[in-house]
């Protein structure tokens, strides 16, 4: 029999809240979680967490056309996870 899930289980702003200095950091609590990996990728893969990920990419630095070309094609793959994440809430 599995164990139910927590009630914080993949939402961002409860398992990567954002700390005192303005950066996201993991509460204690969940270092201990078994289910610590699955609720981290849950909480990247909402619609929060994909925009929390494309700050980061606007922040990254561009490293030549090599770093470019690879920022381009991830912003670009978030923006269709999104579209799609969007299209499946209707």
């Amino acid at each position: 029999m599995t164990e139910p899930q927590k009630d914080c289980f993949g939402l961002l702003e409860k398992v990567f809240p954002l700390g005192d200095q303005g950066l996201r950091e993991v509460p204690p609590q969940c270092f201990d979680c078994p289910d610590r990996k699955a609720c981290m990728q849950a909480a990247l893969g909402t619609r929060d967490g994909m925009a929390f990920r494309d700050e980061l990419l606007e922040r990254s630095p561009e490293d030549g056309i090599l770093g470019r070309i690879k920022r381009w094609s991830e912003k670009k793959s978030l923006a269709r996870q999104m579209k799609e994440d969007e299209k499946s809430k209707k």
